[in-house]
């Protein structure tokens, strides 16, 4: 499988105008084993996104994470676009340690991307899940995400 980033990047901020609007960067889209994808957004540190300690608000790491699990599902998925619409279905998000200065979504598929397009070309609408960590700069976990999408075909 080859990514091109770039597009990937530009098509998440076409699609999504909130990401564009919280500043989000798109550091990684690359492929990994077995047909995986791992994405890597940044959000900048900015005082528009703190909350009241002066760390990025819950709901902009919420953003960060569900943008970096879109990535990751664009990337594996986009070339099924006119077949299927991705749909986030469910998400859960730990808060562990609070957040201060940029924070990095690190996130990736659950499972292989070709059982889910196996699936899909079953004549099912595959759930599939995206595993996203947030973690600071210097790399110290400050939230865990698991995103549940779902591929529905057009």
């Amino acid at each position: 499988m080859t990514i091109d980033s770039r597009q990937v990047a530009a098509g998440m901020l076409e699609a999504v105008p909130f990401a564009r609007t919280l500043g989000i960067e798109f550091v990684e889209v690359a492929p990994e084993a077995e047909g995986g994808v791992r994405a890597v957004v940044r959000l900048p540190d900015s005082p528009a996104t703190h909350n009241h300690v002066g760390g990025p608000h819950a709901g902009a790491m919420f953003t960060l994470g569900e943008t970096a699990s879109g990535t990751v599902v664009l990337a594996a998925f986009g070339h099924l676009l006119d077949r299927a619409v991705p749909l986030a279905v469910h998400a859960d998000i730990d808060y562990r340690k609070l957040a201060m200065g940029p924070v990095l979504a690190t996130a990736r598929l659950a499972r292989p991307a070709l059982e889910v397009i196996d699936e899909l070309e079953a004549g099912r609408r595959p759930e599939f899940g995206v595993e996203v960590e947030i973690a600071t700069e210097d790399g110290r976990t400050t939230a865990t995400m698991t995103v549940i999408w779902t591929l529905r075909p057009n």
